[in-house]
């Protein structure tokens, strides 16, 4: 799906515009144009090389998705490769959903394999900026970059809310399955701070003064996107730390009650050891055995076993093993 957002400098925006103009408002320096193609196609990729006289390789980067976020200067263009997240994905998987820019002194094309909810957010919100704002690329790039890093908030925070949860299952009872959701939280985790941080040098780089086309009067947008992003690359490592704390703590957990389990096994089998003792050595078949002869050394025998076994019940019950 291609689509195609126009504004003039003195009209505002141009409602229709066809793709076959795009030449022709590409050399129009009163024009700032928004190409945005989903899910392109051979032709439509076709007009990155034709039109836009993109370099191959960012082209050919576009075309073989799974790149690491990152910005490339070019003569008269950066390229740039993003990461939206659906603020629903913390819940079960993330599922980062790549994006790719090319920003020029007149335009942002963006290009994106699978649908992306916050483009029709900025589209709004783009258009209904004030007319010097609405005409800058620099606002335009900044309203997608803010809109992108707002999504991973709720993110973060569904995230925090997991880590909460599983430290109070490591330590109920019959917890098994505490292990398994932590190492999935930080798969998650990891995968979440592979987008951020290098998102965050992206932003470091637009923020540079060195660029002709980044608007300075915006620098101050971009700073805040910046901050943004330090503070979730921040809150991730925590939790990572928080999750890596909540392993040892689940390990001592399952090692505390090994020890609990060991004990009161060797309490048992002390306690049974010493009564097999007694009978062990009342069943020698021996003849001269008082105890034998005895009206009642059989019971004497059973009560001899059962005192022992209930002192040393008793014992181990002081120690804490029983």
């Amino acid at each position: 799906m291609t689509r195609l957002l126009v504004h003039h400098a003195r009209h505002g925006f141009e409602p229709n515009v066809s793709v076959e103009r795009l030449a022709s408002l590409l050399s129009d320096p009163e024009i700032l144009l928004w190409l945005d193609l989903e899910r392109p196609t051979q032709e439509e990729i076709a007009l990155l090389h034709q039109v836009f006289r993109f370099h191959p390789l960012a082209v050919e980067d576009v075309i073989h998705a799974f790149q690491r976020p990152k910005i490339e200067k070019y003569e008269n263009y950066f390229f740039i490769v993003l990461y939206a997240v659906s603020p629903h994905d913390a819940s079960e998987e993330l599922n980062p959903k790549e994006l790719a820019l090319f920003v020029g002194p007149n335009y942002l094309v963006t290009v994106h394999p699978d649908a992306i909810p916050v483009i029709g957010e900025v589209t709004a919100l783009w258009q209904a900026s004030d007319q010097t704002s609405a005409h800058n690329v620099t606002w335009l790039l900044y309203l997608l970059l803010d809109a992108i890093v707002d999504d991973y908030f709720p993110v973060v925070d569904s995230l925090a809310d997991r880590t909460d949860a599983l430290e109070d299952r490591i330590f109920a009872e019959e917890e098994t399955a505490a292990l398994q959701g932590i190492f999935e939280l930080k798969r998650v985790l990891l995968a979440l701070r592979r987008v951020v941080a290098p998102e965050r040098d992206v932003v470091n780089v637009l923020m540079r003064r060195e660029h002709p086309f980044i608007d300075v009067r915006y620098l101050a947008y971009l700073q805040d996107v910046y901050d943004h992003l330090s503070r979730l690359t921040e809150s991730i490592d925590v939790f990572r730390d928080i999750l890596a704390s909540a392993l040892d703590a689940h390990l001592s957990v399952v090692s505390n009650r090994l020890n609990q389990v060991m004990k009161t096994l060797t309490a048992l089998s002390a306690m049974l050891m010493t009564s097999g003792l007694v009978a062990a050595i009342y069943g020698m078949n021996f003849r001269r055995m008082p105890e034998l002869e005895w009206t009642y050394g059989y019971p004497f025998a059973l009560l001899l076993m059962l005192g022992i076994v209930v002192a040393l019940g008793l014992f181990f019950h002081r120690k804490g093993w029983l």
